[in-house]
């Protein structure tokens, strides 16, 4: 029971990395409120792990400071805050063929993914900050991705917003830390989501192929590194960038 009675919001609850941080962090007596877009998602996964959920939109300003204000009035704190939600809308910068372009990533592609991946994370922490200062402590955790780190194919967009989690996370880990606040990523390597698990089997063995352990991770892989970093065994670790990512060299 590592976070036993621990108040802790998880946005994009509803499938995935988010689902299975719920699911593990209740496993170890946390109390746990998920957000998601996904109402009827969001309302299923709730009632099979016995958690809350509320239908919030990240990137909706008043929509999160009304989510932490409810929360706060409801609990009394924020102890942890994953700011799991993102969204993926990949393609090249430029598609150049037979001496002509063809194809490029749409501003509506770039603008969305940059409203979800990296404005969301910035107003449900900013939100929820000033509540955690008043308790004199609190831990934030966000998420990364590989690809952040070493850049991919065809996911300006998304490779953008992850490396701007990671800059995000380190400026917050200095800011913060006076307050007692620990700030941290973690960066997953090619995870087996919903999402993931449907793409064609000739893509998921290249995946696999990239990665030394072999296989893909699993969300709870993901799950335990958050659960790690909101304990008390990681109450001197702030500012950093956990890859879990079965040792993936990110191919072009």
């Amino acid at each position: 029971m590592q976070l036993k009675d621990r108040v802790t919001l998880i946005t994009g609850g509803a499938a995935g990395i988010g689902k299975a941080t719920a699911q593990r962090f209740a496993e170890e007596g946390a109390t746990v409120i998920i957000c998601d877009v996904n109402s009827d998602a969001g309302q299923a996964v709730a009632k099979e792990l016995n958690i809350t959920f509320h239908l919030v939109d990240i990137t909706d300003r008043q929509a999160v400071k009304q989510w932490i204000e409810d929360v706060v009035s409801e609990h009394g704190r924020v102890d942890v805050l994953v700011n799991n939600a993102g969204v993926l809308r990949d393609g090249q910068l430029v598609k150049w063929k037979n001496g002509e372009v063809v194809g490029q990533m749409s501003e509506e592609a770039f603008d969305l993914v940059i409203s979800v991946n990296l404005k969301g994370v910035f107003n449900c922490t900013q939100a929820v900050v000033p509540a955690m200062i008043q308790q004199e402590g609190g831990v934030i955790l966000n998420a990364s991705s590989v690809v952040g780190l070493d850049g991919n194919f065809g996911q300006t967009n998304y490779v953008a917003t992850k490396a701007g989690v990671v800059g995000m996370t380190k400026v917050w880990a200095r800011e913060l830390g006076r307050y007692n606040i620990r700030v941290n990523a973690v960066a997953p390597g090619f995870t087996a989501t919903e999402m993931v698990i449907q793409m064609p089997e000739k893509i998921l063995e290249g995946m696999k192929a990239h990665t030394p352990l072999g296989r893909l991770g699993e969300p709870r892989d993901i799950a335990n590194a958050y659960l790690f970093l909101a304990s008390d065994e990681a109450s001197y670790i702030t500012g950093e960038v956990l890859r879990v990512d079965g040792g993936i060299v990110v191919g072009t």
